[in-house]
Parts: C-alpha cells; sequence; structure tokens
C-alpha cells in the first residue's frame, strides 16, 4: 500500500471528526511516512508496519469521543463518547447495545418524569391558593415546593447516574480494546531459517 492509498483510507475513516482533530491525526502519519522513507523504508514498508487504516481510524475515532467525553461532559459529548465506542466491535453492539436502548429509554423515561413532577410542583404552588387546595395556602406552597424540590433532587441524581453510566461505558471499551488488541494485532510469521 502507499502512503497515498494509506493516507486517503485514514482519512475517510476519519470523516465525522472535527476537522482540526482529523487534520492533526493525519499530519503525524504523515511524519510517521516522512521519517520511515527517511531511514530507508519504503512506503509500503512503513504502511505494513503502521497497520490497517481502517481500523486505526476505528480506535482513533473511539479515543477521540473518549477524550471528548472526559473533557466536556456533556450530552453531546457522552453520545459522541458512547457511539465511538460502540463502533469498535459488532459483537458488543449485538449484546450490549439492547441492553444499553432498554437503560437509556429508562432514563429518558425517568427525565421526563422528573420534568413533569416539577410542572405540577409549580402548578400546585401557583394555583393551590386560588382553589381551595386542602390544608390552605400555606398548605399548597409547601407541597408545591416539596415537588419542586424532590424533581430537583431526583434530576441531579439522574444527572450522576448518566455520568456514572457513561464513564463505565468509556472504561469497558478501554478495557475491551485492551484486552482484544493483541488478537486484533498481526503476528509475524515464525521464521524458518536455511537448514543446510
Amino acid at each position: 500500500m502507499t502512503r497515498a492509498e494509506f493516507l486517503s483510507r485514514l482519512k475517510q475513516g476519519l470523516v465525522g471528526l472535527p476537522m482540526t482533530t482529523a487534520a492533526e491525526i493525519v499530519s503525524d502519519y504523515e511524519t510517521h511516512f516522512d521519517d520511515g522513507v527517511a531511514a530507508g523504508r519504503t512506503e509500503a514498508e512503513v504502511a505494513a508496519a503502521l497497520g490497517n487504516p481502517d481500523r486505526l481510524a476505528r480506535e482513533l475515532r473511539a479515543e477521540a469521543g473518549a477524550q471528548r467525553w472526559h473533557q466536556e461532559k456533556n450530552p453531546s459529548a457522552a453520545a459522541a463518547a458512547v457511539f465511538a465506542v460502540l463502533g469498535l466491535g459488532a459483537i458488543d453492539i449485538l449484546i450490549l447495545l439492547p441492553i444499553l436502548m432498554g437503560v437509556v429509554g429508562t432514563l429518558f423515561g425517568i427525565f421526563i418524569a422528573v420534568i413533569a413532577l416539577f410542572i405540577s410542583g409549580g402548578a400546585i404552588m401557583v394555583a393551590g391558593p386560588f382553589t381551595g387546595f386542602p390544608g390552605g395556602v400555606a398548605a399548597a406552597l409547601l407541597a408545591g415546593l416539596g415537588l419542586m424540590a424532590g424533581a430537583t433532587a431526583a434530576g441531579a441524581l439522574l444527572a450522576i447516574f448518566t455520568i456514572w453510566l457513561v464513564n463505565g461505558i468509556v472504561w469497558f471499551a478501554r478495557l475491551h480494546y485492551r484486552l482484544l488488541k493483541p488478537a486484533l494485532e498481526p503476528q509475524p510469521a515464525p521464521f524458518k531459517g536455511d537448514v543446510a
């Protein structure tokens, strides 16, 4: 494989990453080729030593997603990290994706319930004193405030659990990749010397 073919496949695999990140990665691999050629190796030898550019792109996208999550800690970064990690293994997608989607669906349902609870607390606090709430005005204000406080606390716990879940997925992906990396690496052929 030539330098141009390797870099072209690497660039195609990095589509979707920020332009600056992809450009830095491609620049690093161009430097590898420059150093290899300067050391007397052919482009094909350097490309073979670097490995499969498609696999490299998948690994680099997963690592970039994990790094973005650790830097930003927002829903967009979490989604990018999760989907980058899921791109590493088809078996994991078949096994973990249904479980993960169930957990995400449950979290989304709880999130909607928390919002509804907060809104209903606000409605009780505002409208309760005027509608003859049992216990009077003070009870309406306290009940509404209690519902809103409970919803806020539940939302905070939900956010903590979501952060824990995304961190767990990223940890699993890194562990999974470390375990599978030796199996994914091409094994050198055993040396067979001349027998005289």
